[in-house]
């Protein structure tokens, strides 16, 4: 009786001591408490894995341990090296060139921390690929409604992103989306680091960028232009069928209605609705990746007076040979911001800058964790926004 007393008495001492060690380090000794937290990258590459250190370094923690690699065949795979039992998990995945190997990535990633037993699994994706694919056109799909789908199945239960391409996007999720906005900080560019922006107008380059243009010009107190006309082939439907004459069929009853005829748009010549003479040219666009569109309303502008063109934009996808055209063209800047990796592409156009939104990111993923209200991060941001 007095060694099962001992043993008792030492059992219970080691004990205390080993909650005495919880409360002092703020986890447990063996195992992070159920509370904490981890943040992983799903990247293999390592120039996409800079956004996440940029995070991890405001968050003060560490990137999560795991490896992410392509296997000789091209297969995606992801070995976790610790432990996520119990835990909230957020995963940065930026979208590099491959589009489709960054998915396949994130999605196996999720899914093995949710069969690892991670309690909450957090995408944090800066920029949503296949996010213009998000309307039915001819016989196509909503690729974007897809991938809502397949993130929900994999393992995901909430995602953070940033200027969704049409925010009824986020109708298509099963779970929460938070959809930041980069305006703020490039709005604090044109503020800082143009002269003289008072001079300046704000350009949308097509009618369906104008009230995002809007809302750039309402914040900074600038006047507004639109370019109306746009000179890129746009998607013909001749080749789609729907336009051929029906089938002749013989038929001895109702021959059908007579529906009018649906007359086809004609684009107008080009013109600048605003005056953009003498004044510095602002464009913004949530996202550049072919830039003929851009190239060719900076020469329009060029030719009505302004004397200064820059371009805003989210997500700078630069694919192709952008850099190149935009060194050749009447741009005299592109800002975009590092949502997605484009170093390559600024050592091919010195034109090309980069602002940091790591900032409002770990602000979200900080908040998320601690429960607490995200409407710090919507401050003056309106439905139309």
């Amino acid at each position: 009786e007095q060694q099962t007393s001992l043993i008792f008495t030492q059992w219970s001492v080691a004990l205390r001591c080993c909650r005495c060690l919880e409360e002092n380090t703020g986890g447990p000794t063996m195992n992070v408490a159920k509370s904490g937290y981890r943040v992983f990258s799903a990247n293999s590459s390592v120039a996409s894995t800079e956004l996440a250190k940029k995070i991890t370094e405001r968050l003060g923690v560490e990137l999560g341990k795991s490896v992410v690699f392509q296997e000789s065949n091209r297969e995606t795979r992801v070995d976790v090296k610790e432990s996520v039992r119990g835990q909230t998990i957020f995963i940065i995945q930026t979208i590099p060139r491959d589009v489709n190997t960054a998915i396949m990535e994130l999605l196996v990633m999720a899914y093995a921390l949710k069969t690892s037993c991670a309690k909450n699994i957090i995408g944090v994706i800066p920029y949503f690929p296949y996010s213009k694919q998000c309307k039915m056109r001819k016989r196509g799909s909503i690729v974007c409604k897809l991938l809502a789908s397949m993130l929900a199945k994999a393992g995901l239960t909430h995602i953070i992103t940033m200027d969704l391409h049409q925010k009824e996007i986020q109708g298509f999720f099963s779970f929460p989306v938070d959809n930041l906005r980069a305006s703020p900080f490039l709005i604090q560019y044109i503020q800082e680091e143009i002269p003289d922006y008072r001079n300046a107008i704000i350009v949308a380059k097509s009618p369906a960028a104008a009230k995002r243009a809007q809302s750039y010009a309402e914040r900074l107190r600038l006047g507004l232009a639109v370019i109306h006309g746009e000179a890129q082939c746009s998607e013909s439907d001749m080749a789609d069928g729907r336009h051929s004459p029906p089938c002749v069929r013989n038929t001895t009853g109702h021959t059908g209605l007579e529906l009018p005829l649906m007359m086809a748009k004609e684009k107008p010549p080009i013109t600048v609705v605003g005056d953009v003479g003498g004044r510095i040219a602002i464009i913004v666009d949530d996202i550049i990746d072919d830039v003929g569109d851009f190239v060719a309303a900076a020469e329009i502008l060029k030719e009505r007076g302004a004397y200064k063109i820059y371009i805003m934009a989210t997500h700078g996808l630069l694919s192709a040979d952008a850099p190149r055209l935009i060194e050749e063209s009447a741009i005299d800047e592109v800002v975009v911001t590092n949502t997605v990796p484009h170093e390559v592409q600024k050592l091919q156009c010195p034109k090309i800058k980069t602002v940091d939104v790591s900032m409002i990111l770990a602000e979200a993923i900080r908040r998320i964790h601690n429960g607490e209200s995200m409407a710090y991060l919507f401050r003056n941001i309106t439905v139309d926004d």
